[in-house]
């Protein structure tokens, strides 16, 4: 009960995520992402939440279990499985865990190994423990694409549509 309490503590008195990002965050974040899709057929999407919602507070699942259960939900609601080859990436924080999580669609899923992503995320996290958020985005969604890139690579001609919002999710 002591751990349920104190997991909901945490989580409502986190600060709003758009305070803690460096100002232009998200602007600068959408356009790096739109530059760097124009090598692939993938679809990036980046979310960050302050806490989590209270619903996975109540929960009695540990943690880890929980932030991932979190960022496939943020994977179908930004629709990232919506892509023509299914080879969206989700990259997801989670700011009051201080907690990253990736979720890609099956497309690319089963031609990347899991060590792939989790050596991105520990990446990631370095960075942002380090306070270089902007870097350590831009650093991970360089990895994410040229993942994508060597598994879907637009042939000579050929273009990406846009088909998911560059602009990250933050709430």
């Amino acid at each position: 009960m002591l751990q349920l309490w104190t997991r909901w503590v945490r989580h409502r008195w986190a600060d709003d995520a758009v305070r803690q990002l460096p100002s232009g965050l998200s602007d600068r974040l959408a356009a790096h992402v739109r530059r760097v899709e124009r090598t692939h057929s993938g679809e990036i999407r980046v979310s960050i939440e302050s806490a989590l919602p209270s619903s996975y507070l109540l929960q009695s699942a540990g943690m880890k279990t929980l932030l991932r259960q979190r960022a496939v939900d943020e994977f179908s609601r930004l629709r990232v499985w919506d892509t023509e080859y299914n080879n969206g990436v989700l990259i997801y924080l989670c700011l009051a865990e201080r907690a990253i999580e990736l979720v890609a669609d099956r497309g690319i899923q089963h031609k990347v190994d899991d060590t792939h992503w989790a050596k991105l995320i520990g990446s990631l996290g370095d960075s942002l423990q380090a306070g270089r958020w902007e870097t350590g985005l831009c650093t991970a969604i360089d990895a994410v694409s040229q993942t994508l890139q060597t598994h879907f690579p637009l042939a000579s001609g050929q273009h990406n549509p846009n088909e998911l919002s560059d602009t990250p999710s933050i709430r």
